[in-house]
């Protein structure tokens, strides 16, 4: 028990992660029961995140006046577009670069994805809840942080009228609360990862990875190499260095790819935000909930290099145009796309018929969502928290001596 104790949870993760692809592969399809576990962990995570979300962003845009809400969201709308649109941009030069759709012999698996429907002002209309409860029952993540975004600045606002230093302090407890069962949840991490990860090797098993290998290459090389350019340019930016940079995102990097899910990322990319990028809890937990929900860098790459993959499968050809579109297409569906496991299906059923290819094909994709969701994450999780960082720089409120800290016990 002693020796578990002095593993950190980084360690802990990466060795259930090891652990439970040998097992998985191994003992085979009769590893199935162990999923229980797995869908245990990620049931106690995402029971919290609704009201983490919903407190955080209360609790930060409650602490700004409206003038400085205003600013920093536009600067936050600014980089989470030019992140995205880059990731996207990436997703096609790798999809000609590499060629995945090309000498593909996969038959498609008969899954059934819903396909979107709605207009553009339905899409619009969807953001603004009818009913508060019931978007917080439903998890829709996007009409949670509007009302949570509307309820911080009736706060601002009212606080200039009267003391509403109760209902602030009460809300500050409540989060912290909120993240203490997050981290008591945290203790059985590799648990759950260990057994999620042995159910999938063990039940779908590396046949349905071969026929497309490349197209998760291909995802696993746009990870890398967003993932350094992103470090280079944020390190540069806030004037940090980049290794060190680098080195403080790797706990968020390993639960974002063990668990496929920006949400139950979520509470671990908060707290090494706070304590090992030195971001103030102002911006933390204001940007931090919103890049969740409308920050999806991974998911428009992979949007994009799934665009161009399943284009290359049916021999048909993008013009300059059709790749604009694809880019523009892959950027806005990540607005409010569902933040856990499978989002990436459902994202793909708005973009595929909108460029003309059949419906089916996500079929193509869907044996490979989760170890391509492992990489779409990772992408989603990182880009939120450097993106914060580079805001908290903007605004004064980068901590470098949390940053160094590390580094200098270290030393």
């Amino acid at each position: 028990m002693a020796i578990v104790k002095k593993i950190n949870m980084t360690n802990q993760i990466m060795i259930a992660m090891v652990l439970g692809i040998g097992v998985g592969l191994a003992v085979g399809p009769s590893i199935e029961p162990i999923k229980i576990f797995g869908d245990i962990f990620l049931n106690l995570i995402q029971m919290s995140v609704v009201v983490l979300v919903m407190g955080a962003v209360i609790e930060a845009v409650g602490d700004l006046n409206a003038k400085g809400l205003g600013k920093l969201g536009l600067k936050m709308a600014i980089w989470f577009m030019a992140s995205t649109f880059l990731a996207a941009a990436l997703g096609i030069i790798l999809g000609y670069l590499i060629q995945p759709g090309t000498g593909v012999e996969a038959q498609l698996s008969g899954t059934v994805v819903e396909t979107s429907n709605s207009s553009l002002s339905e899409i619009i209309l969807g953001f603004f809840p009818t009913n508060i409860i019931e978007s917080m029952a439903n998890a829709n993540m996007i009409q949670v942080i509007v009302f949570a975004v509307l309820f911080g600045l009736s706060i601002s606002i009212v606080s200039t009228k009267m003391d509403v230093s109760i209902l602030k302090t009460g809300i500050k407890q409540f989060n912290v609360i909120i993240l203490q069962i997050v981290k008591m949840i945290m203790v059985i991490a590799p648990l759950g990862i260990f057994s999620l990860l042995a159910w999938v090797t063990g039940t779908i098993g590396i046949a349905v990875i071969i026929p497309l290998i490349k197209f998760l290459a291909a995802m696993a090389i746009g990870t890398i190499v967003f993932l350094i350019l992103w470090i280079i340019i944020t390190a540069a930016y806030v004037k940090v260095n980049p290794l060190t940079l680098g080195k403080k995102l790797s706990n968020m990097t390993l639960v974002a790819f063990t668990t496929t899910s920006s949400a139950i990322a979520l509470p671990t990319k908060m707290e090494d935000q706070e304590t090992k990028l030195g971001i103030s809890k102002r911006i933390s937990r204001l940007v931090g909930p919103l890049g969740m929900a409308l920050n999806s860098n991974g998911l428009a790459l992979y949007l994009s290099l799934a665009a161009i993959t399943l284009a290359q499968f049916y021999e048909v050809h993008f013009t300059l145009t059709d790749m604009l579109q694809i880019v523009v297409l892959s950027t806005l569906a990540c607005l409010g796309t569902v933040v856990v496991p499978g989002g990436g299906l459902v994202a793909l059923a708005i973009v595929i018929p909108s460029l003309g290819l059949p419906t089916e094909s996500i079929a193509l994709l869907a044996g490979i969502d989760w170890f391509s969701g492992m990489f779409r994450t990772v992408l989603n999780v990182d880009a939120d928290a450097t993106i914060a960082m580079i805001l908290a720089y903007d605004e004064n409120e980068l901590d470098y001596s949390i940053f160094n800290e590390e580094k200098v016990k270290e030393l």
